[in-house]
């Protein structure tokens, strides 16, 4: 059984830079490896819908990120642990954060559509 775990989040004052963490672990059902696995990154602030930011194909295929993070986040993985480096950040950056999984090497694009496992997120405050 696949399990994503978050971590990094904290207090950061705006204009700083925070890399989370999404440690991966029990994705080799029926032969799989994570590496035929897309993983995304997610979002919630209180009161909020929960936002798409990026999504990290396997395989070497390609990125997708957010048109409200891009050139400010990026997203890279490396074995069993997938990262969410974020800079410049600002107040209305402050979320939950969230990694997930979805079993197809390829995203679709950065939205939650297949993501069928997920952590229990992470929580980043920018706050001056």
């Amino acid at each position: 059984q696949g399990q994503l775990v978050e971590s990094g989040g904290g207090l950061v004052q705006p204009g700083e830079s925070v890399r989370l963490s999404c440690a991966v672990s029990g994705f080799t059902l029926d032969g799989w490896t994570l590496d035929y696995y897309a993983i995304g990154w997610f979002r919630q602030a209180p009161g909020e819908e929960r936002e798409g930011l990026a999504c990290i194909s396997g395989l070497n295929h390609p990125t997708y990120y957010a048109d409200s993070v891009k050139g400010r986040f990026t997203a890279s993985r490396d074995k069993n642990t997938v990262y969410l480096q974020m800079n410049s950040l600002k107040p209305e950056d402050t979320a939950t954060y969230y990694c997930a999984a979805r079993p197809a090497y390829y995203c679709s694009g950065y939205s939650d559509y297949g993501m069928d496992h997920w952590g229990k997120g992470t929580l980043v405050t920018v706050s001056s």
